[in-house]
């Protein structure tokens, strides 16, 4: 997965409710941030403090395959429920209830036409859905209730004229094995925090109640964070935004704890100067507050998985009981074989004991 900005951007409404209002009519734009206000967890809990980088990785699961036999885009975890949500696009060659055809792969990606497999924290499939319209799945977050979750992707994709779709606007959603969502679908609140922005996607940290937005405008990437309760309710305040800071390789996936902002960049084996065994993925921390990089890291785990391409960041929180024990997670895409291409998933993690 690259992102690259388009040449030009599309401006929306600030705020879309589909499914139920998130708030009356004439909502005022996001309010702006307070020069590098330090973000806090729910009930102002103090920062976490920082993953260490450096700490060797275990794998969660290994060479699973998803709903699709496409690349794992990004993923993100409901502790709650014990459930891990991958989203990757649509593959070819798929024919859904209201198409009257099979559907090329070129299509699918210009479309922005998505795939979202639920799974158990072993990596085996439990229930599927399929989003239309959505964008690119560069990044996604959950929201854990009792019966189930909410999850929260990019929606109403735009491609530009280009070859593949990306999210112009946040979209919240209930899952439902086996549905088939548009991006018109009156069950997707649909929500635009910041005006004039593009490659809207998200990241939600339920422990902290925060949300923080990734967007595109003129062509620079920001971070941008709020209050995951006061967006629920309609409210949109920043609390922070910063500039993505200059990354040492392909831009693949971002996640956030305790202030920290972590980043994942590389590329597959054989592309971009990434050579077996060690490729070139790595993890940048960030500090939320200045937008400055702190740490950074080359990942060497999961070497010996074919194609190898990082895709996606989580941060899990294994026991709900221990909020403060805590795992970094991040994706390699990866081959059946030398031979079969077919796209596997598999999720590596560095834990955090508090």
């Amino acid at each position: 997965m690259t992102d690259r900005t388009p040449a030009r951007f599309g401006r929306r409404a600030l705020l879309l409710a589909g499914g139920g209002a998130l708030a009356a009519a004439g909502l005022a734009q996001a309010a702006p941030a307070a020069a590098h206000a330090a973000p806090t967890g729910r009930h102002g809990s103090p920062p976490h403090r920082p993953f260490d980088l450096t700490r060797p990785a275990t794998a969660l699961f290994r060479a699973k395959p998803l709903h699709n036999n496409t690349v794992l885009q990004s993923f993100a975890f409901d502790d709650h429920n014990r459930r891990l949500y991958a989203v990757q696009l649509m593959a070819g060659g798929q024919q859904l209830p209201d198409e009257p055809a099979p559907v090329s792969g070129a299509t699918r990606a210009a479309n922005g036409d998505l795939c979202l497999t639920q799974l158990d924290p072993a990596g085996n499939e439990t229930g599927h859905m399929f989003l239309k319209g959505f964008g690119h799945g560069v990044q996604i977050g959950v929201e854990p209730h009792r019966s189930g979750a909410y999850l929260w992707t990019e929606v109403a994709s735009d491609n530009y004229g280009g070859t593949n779709g990306w999210g112009q606007h946040l979209g919240r959603f209930r899952f439902a094995d086996g549905a088939v969502l548009t991006a018109s679908d009156p069950r997707i609140r649909q929500v635009a925090l910041i005006p004039g922005t593009d490659h809207t996607t998200v990241s939600v940290n339920v422990r902290e109640d925060l949300l923080l937005v990734r967007y595109a405008r003129s062509g620079v990437f920001h971070y941008a964070l709020f209050r995951l309760s006061e967006v629920n309710r309609g409210r949109c305040r920043v609390l922070t935004d910063i500039a993505q800071p200059t990354l040492p390789g392909t831009f693949q996936g971002f996640t956030f704890s305790g202030g920290n902002l972590y980043l994942l960049t590389g590329d597959a084996y054989g592309a971009a100067g990434s050579v077996s065994p060690v490729g070139n993925t790595h993890i940048s921390r960030v500090d939320l507050r200045t937008g400055g990089i702190v740490a950074d890291s080359l990942i060497e785990a999961g070497a010996d998985l074919l194609f190898r391409e990082p895709e996606g960041m989580a941060v899990a929180t294994p026991d709900p009981r221990r909020p403060g024990n805590l795992r970094l997670c991040w994706g390699f895409a990866s081959t059946v074989s030398s031979t079969d291409t077919a796209k596997l998933a598999s999720v590596y993690y560095q834990d955090q004991r508090g």
